[in-house]
């Protein structure tokens, strides 16, 4: 009898490490056929695919790196918006909210995340343009000579984007932060009232407890952010150029994919937006495992916690 449990735990330790491999298997053949596809652009571009801002199908010459600004630029902007936002929107559900309040309202955070983002999208073309459109009209001229505000005042452009991505980070990093306070051991939040800590004191203590996980909630957030595709799409508008006003419109990988893709009339042009999404692929893989990393870590020593030490050091100037 004893075999036989020793048997089948043996299959079921192989049967769910086999899931486990077949994973890993699935992303390596994703990263593998979208280089096999690039590699006539790979061939033909090189490294200057990358560096090249000249966006031609008719001519058949292509550079990428107007869409990896645009990618790494609003997903940036964004995240200077959403990353406050959604630490206030953490702490107030698992700290400072009455216990009445904070299921609806954890509901509702966790409701957002779920809506499409083609709704999204929407939402931002007939409400979000028209608000930034008259925003940029109502500027002084003084305002507008500065780099980071010039442009027309057309409404769909970088602003748009970027407002409509923190829309979409915000559920999205709150709640993720938000498991990571709760992951935070009591002890800390009770050793630092024994200490004579206030609210506000206890509080950080935990922020400074959970620092490198709220980090990796953050990274998280931005990973969706790098990789949202038909809401950038329809308030971006879509034109391959570096700026930094916030006001141009630009493009991102992810939309110049979608808008292209099927428009790819020969070989070149559809390998290099194969090529395109290879880079998105790998951009967003190295930046969700790295937070994935950062909240493991800090989970790590959350099982093996000593409270005093680790409140010590967040209290040492308000002591």
């Amino acid at each position: 009898m004893g075999r036989f449990f020793e048997r089948r735990d043996l299959i079921f330790r192989l049967a769910t490490s086999l899931a486990a491999v077949l994973l890993v298997l699935v992303v390596v053949a994703i990263g593998a056929e979208l280089t096999r596809q690039s590699q006539l652009s790979i061939a033909r571009f090189g490294f200057g695919f990358w560096m090249n801002d000249i966006w031609d199908p008719v001519s058949g010459e292509f550079g990428a790196r107007p869409f990896i600004w645009g990618t790494l630029y609003s997903s940036f902007l964004a995240l200077l918006l959403a990353g406050p936002i959604s630490l206030g929107i953490a702490v107030f559900l698992s700290e400072l909210s009455p216990s009445g309040l904070r299921r609806p309202l954890t509901f509702l955070t966790e409701l957002l995340a779920a809506i499409p983002s083609i709704v999204y999208g929407l939402w931002g073309i007939f409400v979000l343009v028209p608000v930034v459109r008259s925003l940029e009209a109502g500027l002084p001229d003084a305002v507008r000579s500065l780099p980071l505000f010039a442009g027309p005042p057309v409404g769909v452009g970088m602003l748009s984007a970027v407002l409509i991505l923190a829309v979409m980070v915000i559920p999205f990093a709150s709640s993720v932060a938000r498991e990571v306070l709760r992951a935070v051991p009591m002890s800390q939040r009770e050793a630092a009232y024994a200490l004579g800590a206030t609210k506000w004191e206890a509080i950080r203590a935990a922020l400074f407890y959970g620092r490198t996980g709220i980090i990796g909630a953050i990274m998280l957030g931005f990973g969706r952010a790098l990789g949202e595709t038909m809401a950038v799409t329809m308030v971006i508008g879509n034109n391959p150029q570096i700026s930094l006003s916030l006001f141009a419109p630009q493009y991102t990988m992810a939309a110049v994919l979608a808008n292209e893709f099927t428009e790819a009339a020969d070989e070149l042009y559809l390998h290099a937006l194969i090529e395109v999404g290879l880079v998105l692929f790998v951009i967003t893989l190295i930046v969700n495992m790295g937070s994935r990393l950062l909240i493991w870590r800090m989970n790590r020593p959350a099982r093996r916690v000593k409270a005093a030490p680790v409140v010590a050091t967040p209290l040492g100037d308000a002591a």
